[in-house]
């Protein structure tokens, strides 16, 4: 398999998405629905997810496919897979319904639990990030591609720069915040809290709260890719795929993290 070649496929995938969300987006109004969980869903999250599957579908490398809005395959069958890919086709659906173009589409190679691939596109501002084992991680834009490095940093540094959710932001992660010297908060939506990260525009990403694993899985990739690394809280080893629960544990997500 070559990846980097996969890796400009899923790119162009990732961005015929994006066409179908902005076409949504640009209308005066769009419905939303609530999902089980509360949390919203539009039309654009389904076009997106289908356009996806489809596309991912007639490739000529095949892999089975976990998505938010198709996420119903039992672990049985899911903890054979070798290779899957593992979409979210509109991460930041509330800031999409706020109209503040901080969403995106994401589609990520998962390998083992490993995240080997990752791309991640973001319709407003017309830019692609992708990441893919031993190749690197890289954003296009404006038909330029630029090489992503993180920042190099040691947690005893002042005034890191802390990438915080827009909509999310508790005790547990203000403790964390706390313990760091002057530090500078970096509000973001969806999963380009990593993309700041992984450009070297901030160091910290904690998220000590609720995600899933199609939440983060293609922008760990890119952030991996670019130096960074994303530690599962507890195990304190690598966030992992694939489990039979695909509830994220809490974890932080680093830039180019040295020794003190």
């Amino acid at each position: 398999m070559d990846l980097k070649e996969l890796a400009q496929e899923a790119v162009q995938i990732a961005r015929q998405a994006g066409g179908e969300i902005m076409a949504i987006y640009g209308r005066e109004d769009f419905d939303v629905e609530l999902k089980a969980d509360e949390s919203p869903l539009t039309i654009a999250d389904k076009a997106a997810n289908d356009l996806i599957c489809a596309q991912l579908e007639q490739l000529s490398v095949q892999y089975p496919i976990v998505s938010e809005e198709n996420k119903a395959i039992p672990y049985e069958e899911r903890r054979h897979f070798d290779y899957h890919w593992l979409v979210d086709p509109l991460d930041g659906t509330k800031e999409f319904i706020k109209r503040n173009g901080e969403f995106t589409v994401n589609i990520a190679l998962i390998h083992e639990g490993r995240p080997v691939l990752g791309v991640v596109h973001v319709p407003c501002f017309s830019e692609t990030y992708w990441g893919a084992e031993g190749i690197g991680a890289f954003v296009v834009k404006n038909g330029n591609t630029e090489k992503l490095q993180a920042a190099s940093f040691k947690m005893t540094d002042e005034q890191l720069g802390v990438v915080c959710s827009r909509s999310h932001l508790n005790e547990e992660t203000q403790a964390f915040v706390d313990q760091l010297k002057s530090p500078a908060l970096v509000p973001k939506g969806s999963s380009l809290k990593f993309l700041i990260v992984a450009k070297g525009e901030a160091h910290i990403y904690p998220r000590l709260g609720p995600t899933m694993e199609w939440d983060t899985a293609a922008a760990q990739a890119v952030l991996e890719q670019a130096g960074g690394s994303v530690i599962d809280e507890g195990t304190k080893a690598p966030l992992r795929y694939n489990k039979e629960n695909l509830l994220n544990p809490y974890f932080i997500a680093y830039g180019g993290l040295q020794e003190a």
